[in-house]
């Protein structure tokens, strides 16, 4: 049963890269049309916007740094914590897991073509 879907608004758990941080916001589906598209939400301690991560979205502690460039690395290949309740799926959990990761991620986004393609490249 999807969590999110069942019942009342929940926030969006937004993260402050600069000073990893997350802070939970208002989530652009609980507000107007016209209000979302210059909707940003700016971190309370530098002001820099914060992005939106999911709502199953765990922030690792603020001093580790290995846990927060995964995240980031993650974060600029597109994948975040957004899902309907039901888990947002397998994310590595370790900084060294991720190249395998991103591979795995990418080869399952490709067409059998482009799959071929990229073995033949290598």
């Amino acid at each position: 049963m999807c969590r999110y879907a069942m019942s009342g608004p929940y926030k969006e758990i937004y993260a402050c890269f600069n000073c990893r941080k997350s802070f939970k916001q208002v989530s652009p589906y609980d507000l107007s049309p016209e209000t979302t598209p210059i909707l940003e939400h700016k971190c309370p301690q530098c002001a820099e916007i914060m992005v939106s991560m999911g709502q199953d979205f765990q922030a690792p502690k603020q001093k580790d740094i290995k846990q927060w460039t995964k995240v980031m690395t993650l974060y600029r290949h597109g994948i975040t914590y957004h899902s309907c309740g039901c888990g947002a799926g397998y994310r590595p959990a370790h900084l060294r897991e991720v190249p395998i990761f991103l591979e795995k991620y990418a080869s399952s986004r490709r067409s059998e073509g482009e799959n071929l393609l990229h073995r033949w490249m290598k």
